[in-house]
């Protein structure tokens, strides 16, 4: 079984199995590799309430579409990207938001993106700053996570791990039904679960 063939699964069965993989990223500054220790699952069209897909396709979410093993990048708040991996059959939407990692190769350039005075734990510690440790930018959306400039390895087995909700996702996305956040205990670069927030709206 291939790697994509592995991909191609539901995403709340893939996502556990990322869990120790690593994804590298490869540019003229050089290469930036990730091991991810913490990832989120996300349904598609009128299944799960908290995905980007639970509507329907849009211009933006295509990628989320398939073919499994490809990238889907947005931007969060309108300023930070946070990268996905596409997973399921082609045809259905689903993917895995890659939330936390530890930087296990080019510390130094991580930490020229990061900050120089970024503990080490925090290079890779959320999805924003996971994203922003490899270089990822929004135009790399659609591109293929098994192909140059990007490599994914899957662990060679399952880790253990913990569960819980999805952190941040308000609405019914959010609730104990999706524990689809997945973790490896103990890990110093997992970021700190947080349930959403209800924002209110000035009178």
């Amino acid at each position: 079984m291939t790697s994509r063939d592995v991909l191609a699964g539901r995403a709340d069965a893939v996502a556990p199995l990322l869990l120790g993989a690593v994804l590298s990223r490869t540019d003229e500054a050089g290469t930036v590799s990730v091991r991810l220790t913490e990832v989120e699952a996300y349904a598609g069209t009128g299944e799960d309430p908290g995905s980007h897909a639970h509507r329907g396709m849009t211009p933006r979410t295509a990628v989320m579409f398939g073919p499994a093993g490809h990238l889907y990048a947005y931007f969060s708040y309108g300023m930070h990207v946070c990268a996905n991996i596409v997973t399921g059959p082609d045809g259905e939407a689903s993917g895995v938001l890659m939330r936390g990692g530890e930087v296990v190769e080019g510390e130094e350039l991580a930490r020229s993106r990061r900050g120089n005075s970024t503990a080490f734990r925090d290079l890779a510690r959320g999805p924003a700053r996971l994203a922003s440790a490899l270089g990822i930018p929004l135009t790399d959306t659609g591109a293929d996570l098994l192909a140059a400039p990007y490599r994914l390895v899957l662990p060679g087995a399952p880790a253990p791990f913990a569960t819980s909700p999805r952190t941040g996702v308000s609405g019914p996305g959010g609730l104990p039904e999706f524990p689809w956040r997945f973790y490896l205990p103990d890990e110093p670069t997992v970021s700190p679960y947080r349930p959403a927030v209800t924002r209110r709206r000035p009178s």
